[in-house]
């Protein structure tokens, strides 16, 4: 939900539920740490007045509605810290609250309950996550508005501090006393370093991968909360299989398993241009499911005395907060590939072999035990494989940039015209320009004489034509400036403006005016239009990626609503919906309905001799003369 708010606000992008779950998984670090400190405390009244104040102070900050004229950002640069100190500020009270709930009422259910395990209860929070997350794309976010979902889950939330309240309450004069221990028992031994750290990995190496896999799935295909919800609720599910019965983690299963699948999901990685997307999301998310059983299974095998419980859980926490920072804030300042993919698949493998070897395994590989030796044999190769794809995943680029919306790069090839230098975002080209002669001028790809663009472009006769163009790219659009024409870019990512001006000549070369915008394009129209800038277009084209997925955020109705006023009477609305998965084609209607105009769909085909590619765009006007 929280999500949902942000996305449109933030560009669209899936840097930006990435951002969002880096924050969940600190407050759960921070939840479990205070679970951890009162579930220390000498006596179970002072627990309960310590969590009863903190959960009625909790109540001050709903309902949980960011304000849009206080956190939409004022400038393009990386908006994590922003995002960040937004969730803070809003949500941040009452999920510290909610997190350290599990964690505690465990620790107090085993205090009061020495003779049950509270592990299955651990599973059981999980299902209740896993039972929300899932049903939120399907029961929620298609039939209430955000607005409405924020004051249900403030009251619920509400209800939610008034029975924790009470159980803290009526447990306040419950007498802690240790159980005695057995006359020839042991004592409970404490965890090591070298478990804690053990921990800590196998933790951090599922949600790095839950991370990664949901940048990878959102990148390739849509930032839809669909998508971001199946990666989630498989990593969740994977924790209550894991805890609530020895018997789901068949250990050399899943070994094998993760043997197969992890270096085919950095084959697919790699080779995504050439697979369907169907495919690569089955593989990415079988994947994730396997490997994190491997992570959450050594973790539930490993898990010490509930005596040891909060400990255990604050460890599970912190390293799901690290993998959270080292995927969101330190792989795109490190890396200029998505290396935090293989890295994820290679530590989960490597992982998964040292908690066999825990166990004594090694003698029994050494004693030719194939039942043991194989599924060994299969974790290190699929670790050792992943760090391989990590390391020959190279690209021959002439330039390369990563930065909080993903990893631009710059190639040059050859086709049937000649010599050619092209932009990809992703596995997509987002343009192209020929370099020899003539063919400089020629508006390529999905902008060529035979596409949508093109077609409407040359029929917009209007003298002095001013064009809004959401998405930069390489600037192709601009090919088909004309003396006197105004082109205005409004592009979300700084470093694409760098790109099309040092790589590409579009702009520079343009026979009109062009201006770039940088910073998202609905927040800065708005903020336009704010200012007294209307009806000053006589087209706006929505052109807008992330590799293939086009930010939904633009094609809303209230985004419509902004396209409209900034339109002259009779302006042009022209939305760019190739996509290899999803048919946008509905949506763009719908659009078109709530705004009371006519839809026309132009498909065009590849056109070697003019350099073309296959695109789909959609007219959407209330010019009935320029229709006909």
């Amino acid at each position: 939900m929280m999500g949902r708010y942000v996305l449109p606000w933030f560009g669209g992008g899936p840097a930006v539920w990435t951002n969002c779950l880096l924050f969940f998984q600190a407050l759960l670090l921070a939840g479990y740490a205070y679970a951890h400190w009162l579930g220390s405390r000498p006596s179970l009244r002072i627990q309960a007045s310590v969590h009863i104040s903190l959960l009625a102070a909790s109540l001050l900050f709903l309902p949980i509605l960011p304000r849009a004229d206080v956190w939409k950002p004022a400038s393009s640069t990386d908006p994590s810290g922003h995002i960040l100190l937004l969730l803070t500020a809003t949500v941040g009270a009452p999920y510290l609250l909610l997190s350290s709930t599990g964690p505690l009422l465990q620790r107090w259910f085993a205090l009061s309950e020495p003779k049950k395990s509270p592990w299955r209860l651990y599973a059981l929070s999980n299902f209740g996550s896993f039972l929300a997350l899932f049903s939120y794309p399907f029961v929620l976010e298609p039939y209430l508005r955000l607005h409405t979902q924020a004051w249900i889950w403030s009251a619920l939330y509400a209800a939610f501090a008034a029975l924790c309240g009470w159980t803290a309450f009526s447990l306040r004069n419950t007498t802690l006393a240790a159980p005695a221990p057995a006359p020839d028992s042991e004592p409970e031994p404490r965890p090591t370093l070298w478990i804690v750290l053990f921990w800590l990995g196998l933790a951090m190496c599922g949600s790095t991968l839950l991370l990664a896999t949901t940048n990878q799935i959102s990148q390739e295909i849509a930032v839809v909360p669909f998508l971001w919800v199946a990666p989630l609720s498989i990593y969740l599910l994977t924790f209550i299989l894991a805890f609530e019965h020895p018997r789901w983690y068949r250990r050399a299963l899943f070994a094998v398993a993760a043997g197969v699948f992890g270096p085919a999901a950095c084959a697919v990685q790699v080779a995504a241009v050439g697979l369907n997307a169907r495919v690569q999301l089955g593989i990415y998310l079988l994947a994730l499911f396997i490997v994190c059983m491997v992570c959450h299974g050594e973790l539930a095998r490993s898990r010490p005395s509930p005596r040891y419980l909060t400990a255990f859980y604050l460890a599970i926490a912190a390293g799901g907060a690290l993998g959270g920072v080292f995927v969101a804030l330190i792989a795109p300042n490190v890396f200029t590939e998505f290396n935090e993919y293989p890295i994820g698949l290679a530590a989960a493998c490597l992982l998964g072999f040292v908690g066999w070897l825990r166990t004594g395994a090694l003698k029994q590989w050494t004693s030719h035990n194939f039942a043991v030796r194989v599924p060994l044999m299969a974790l290190l190769i699929g670790g050792l494989t992943s760090v391989v794809a990590m390391v020959t995943n190279n690209a021959a680029d002439i330039a390369s940039s990563r930065n909080f919306y993903g990893i631009l790069r710059v190639k040059e090839t050859i086709d049937s015209n000649g010599a050619l230098r092209q932009l990809t975002h992703g596995t997509i080209r987002h343009g192209f320009q020929y370099l020899r002669g003539e063919k400089t001028a020629w508006p390529t790809t999905y902008y060529g004489p035979h596409s949508g663009a093109g077609i409407v472009l040359n029929a917009l006769e209007k003298p002095g034509r001013r064009v809004a163009v959401i998405g930069l790219g390489t600037g192709t659009m601009a090919a088909w400036g004309r003396p006197g024409d105004t082109f205005r870019f409004y592009e979300i990512n700084p470093a694409v403006e760098g790109i099309a001006n040092t790589w590409f000549t579009f702009l520079k070369n343009s026979k009109a005016r062009t201006e770039v915008v940088l910073g998202d394009a609905r927040v800065q129209m708005e903020r336009e239009l704010a200012a007294g800038q209307s009806h000053d277009f006589d087209m706006i084209a929505v052109d807008a990626f992330s590799s293939d997925a086009i930010p939904l955020h633009l094609l809303t109705a209230e985004c419509g609503d902004i396209y409209r006023e900034r339109l002259v009477p009779g302006g042009l609305l022209l939305l760019h919906i190739s996509n290899r998965l999803l048919n946008l084609e509905p949506v763009a209607r719908g659009l078109a309905r709530h705004l009371g105009w006519k839809a026309v769909t132009f498909e065009s085909g590849d056109e070697i001799d003019t350099g073309e590619s296959a695109a789909a765009w959609v007219l959407v006007t209330n010019n009935s003369e320029f229709l006909l």
